[in-house]
């Protein structure tokens, strides 16, 4: 039987969107706010620009997003290692699709396209094959309650 470990992340969220008189009108107020975790920078945040935030700042719909795709990446790399396969670069261009109505919203999916670069001499199939094990160990992709599809593409550097 193994063992369950608990692991605990700290995240401060401070409001800065205060224009003066709070919350008093929908329009009101910014949606801006600062995100602290000890020892790091700290991130300007926002709302997505459609929901009146500053497009210039991070908002959480994107922070998924990123969050899908950074913890695929690094599940991946390591189960590449275990598949003998030589990874040289890696780049994503993912993307989130998220539907919303009168009493809000939710995403529907997310879509990894990993383009993946191994040494030559690495093999190809199982360079592909090492994005199923990686996407069943992403944590974050555990956590949510709609699909994330994987696309990869692979490259192989030439000799």
């Amino acid at each position: 039987m193994s063992k369950t470990h608990r692991h605990a992340y700290r995240v401060e969220v401070t409001w800065t969107g205060n224009r003066g008189s709070g919350t008093s009108t929908y329009q009101a107020y910014g949606r801006d706010h600062e995100i602290r975790i000890a020892g790091k920078p700290v991130l300007a945040g926002s709302a997505d620009p459609l929901f009146r935030g500053d497009a210039g700042k991070h908002h959480p719909e994107d922070m998924l997003v990123t969050a899908l795709s950074t913890c695929h990446m690094l599940s991946y790399l390591h189960q590449a290692v275990l598949a003998g396969v030589v990874v040289t670069a890696y780049t994503d261009a993912a993307e989130g699709c998220m539907e919303t109505d009168a009493h809000g919203g939710r995403f529907t999916e997310v879509v990894l396209r990993p383009q993946v670069t191994i040494a030559a001499g690495s093999d190809p199939a199982r360079a592909e094959a090492a994005h199923g094990p990686a996407h069943h160990a992403c944590f974050i992709a555990n956590s949510v309650n709609f699909p994330v599809r994987c696309e990869p593409r692979i490259i192989v550097e030439s000799a």
